[in-house]
């Protein structure tokens, strides 16, 4: 059974000469369709051939219909009217020659690499369309898959090979991990992100298509510089790769190189943003929630039912807290269920929210193609507990973390420490929180006092930026003169901050926000702090949060023994 338009076609047949009549009278009228489905009756792919010259779309569920279009014996889904948005961009691009370069931009999981690279390149390849054709991918490894994928068509799809002939022999021509060399006189190349392909050709041929497809990975995006590098490596090399357009007496006998670049934005700078800006290009940019005028993402999930359902997904104390929320929401899915970009792939639940709740920065890039939180508050939520609750829990590691400041003026950073612990739930909790400008001894009494109150600490890190390990020498001083302490097996780790705070912090962003990590209800300067954290540039006082992603950090790090903690509550004059 093949499953399209919301009917049902028990044959392949019936379903061609239903999507021949679709298309036909797209492209003419009704009758025109009819009079040449009867005529082509006995064959129907001679017509399909000639009508998906002309249309992308039309190939890609005619030719490719294993691929795109649901029956019984294939996974395919049923496509969003986004999906033939792309096929008319494809359109626009390759059949009616409207544009040289776009710019898709389009959500992780949208099968944007499918819809639009695989129909391009094979379709490009059937007719003779792009005699040479790189594809640039993020790495090596990708753009050998994508070439297996390419292989697979051309070998096993029995229509194109009925209506096109094999275009693929091993024996004659190039066939390999990156090159196919076609029957017919085409080729294609498929690279990683770092090769170069200045000044490439193909007997004698320059490129007349070029395809990025998710031509920039993570370490893309690290620093200004790196942004930049990428950036300056598409202008130089992609973009002038191809030939521009010939004309002869004012008509255009030859096109331009194709540019199309395809994948998510991953910063406000990244190589996606800036050809979102570049007007060269044409953009289409989609995200996978529908969003109503002025509203936001957070708007959704931070309505009542949502933030009820956010609360039973992490309920540390329930043992199956994700299908509690999964319950509470299919219970009130008329009143939660949001518009979506496909919907009968994603899930407002399982693929959405879950994912905003896990990681709302990777979110935010990846499926809304969103990266302007810059200078905008990191934490939209601090979870506490009174001391009360949280000396309830059990704690299977504990350790001391100190940033210390060696001034106590107005503007100077704070002493922050925190006491953090990890829980036999996995959870953080943030037990002790001091944030006060402290000069060197108060500071070091201070470090004894918070030993003294929490006997299950084992390690103890202070920042070395400040103090140069002298505050190490004073503190164990005053612990050797503790009848307490002295008998305490402390392990100090006394080491440099060079790491980038802002990306050290990003990593505790959602687990704050979902609750993960508790802090204790006594310090609301301290909480505060993070709440208005916008980043290391835009934040005067970062100290409260950074201490506290360092202690997450390594607590991380710190090896368990699998023992569990259980204090004697009078220690803590409970």
């Amino acid at each position: 059974m093949i499953y399209y338009d919301n009917k049902q076609f028990e044959t392949e047949y019936k379903f061609e000469v239903y999507l021949l009549s679709k298309y036909l009278t797209k492209h003419y009228n009704q009758d025109t369709a009819i009079k040449l489905i009867k005529k082509h009756s006995k064959n129907l792919d001679n017509l399909a051939k000639s009508l998906a010259k002309s249309d992308i779309g039309f190939f890609c569920e005619y030719f490719l219909m294993d691929i795109f279009v649901p029956a019984d014996g294939n996974l395919a889904k049923k496509l969003s009217p986004d999906h033939y948005e792309l096929w008319e961009l494809a359109n626009r691009t390759f059949v009616k020659d409207e544009m040289d370069k776009v710019n898709i931009v389009c959500p992780r999981g949208f099968a944007k690499t499918t819809i639009f690279d695989m129909a391009v390149i094979v379709w490009s390849v059937c007719y003779k369309e792009s005699i040479f054709t790189i594809l640039i991918s993020k790495d090596n490894l990708g753009a050998i898959k994508f070439l297996d994928d390419i292989k697979k068509v051309f070998k096993e799809n029995k229509k194109i090979i009925n209506s096109f002939g094999k275009l693929i022999n091993n024996k004659k021509f190039t066939v390999n991990g990156n090159e196919i060399e076609f029957t017919n006189g085409c080729d294609l190349q498929s690279v990683g992100s770092g090769t170069s392909i200045r000044g490439r050709k193909y007997k004698n041929n320059r490129p007349t298509l070029v395809i990025g497809d998710d031509a920039q990975s993570d370490t893309d995006i690290l620093t200004d510089d790196a942004r930049q590098k990428k950036y300056d490596l598409w202008c130089k090399q992609v973009e002038e790769v191809g030939n521009t357009a010939t004309y002869r007496n004012g008509k255009k006998i030859n096109k331009s190189t194709k540019i199309i670049s395809i994948g998510t934005i991953l910063h406000i700078d990244c190589l996606i943003s800036r050809l979102c800006r570049n007007k060269s290009y044409y953009t289409m940019l989609k995200r996978a929630i529908i969003l109503k005028p002025e509203q936001s993402v957070d708007d959704i999930f931070e309505s009542e039912l949502w933030l009820k359902c956010k609360k039973l997904y992490f309920n540390d104390k329930a043992e199956n807290s994700k299908d509690e929320a999964y319950q509470f929401y299919l219970d009130n899915i008329e009143n939660m269920k949001f518009p979506v970009l496909w919907e009968d792939s994603w899930d407002c639940f399982n693929d959405l929210a879950v994912k905003y709740w896990e990681n709302r920065q990777t979110f935010m890039s990846e499926k809304m193609n969103d990266a302007t939180s810059i200078g905008e508050k990191w934490f939209k939520s601090v979870l506490t507990q009174t001391k009360e609750e949280i000396e309830q829990h059990e704690f299977i590691k504990t350790m001391l973390c100190i940033d210390p400041a060696s001034t106590t003026n107005k503007k100077s950073d704070y002493t922050a420490m925190v006491v953090g612990s990890t829980g036999v739930n996995n959870f953080k909790y943030m037990r002790e929180l001091v944030l006060d400008k402290l000069e060197f001894n108060k500071y070091c009494e201070k470090v004894v006092e918070v030993l003294l109150a929490y006997p299950d600490i084992t390690h103890v890190y202070i920042e070395k930026n400040t103090y140069q390990g002298a505050d190490i020498i004073k503190i164990k001083e005053l612990i050797s003169t503790n009848d307490i302490l002295h008998r305490r097996n402390l392990e100090f780790i006394n080491e440099m901050q060079r790491s980038n705070k802002d990306e050290k912090i990003s990593t505790i962003i959602d687990n704050v926000n979902n609750g993960q990590i508790i802090f204790v209800d006594n310090n609301k300067e301290f909480t505060d702090l993070i709440l208005d954290f916008q980043g290391q540039k835009y934040t005067l006082h970062d100290d409260s949060i950074d201490i506290t992603a360092e202690c997450v950090r390594r607590l991380d790090d710190i090896k368990s023994n699998n023992k569990i903690t259980l204090l004697d509550r009078r220690l803590l004059g409970l």
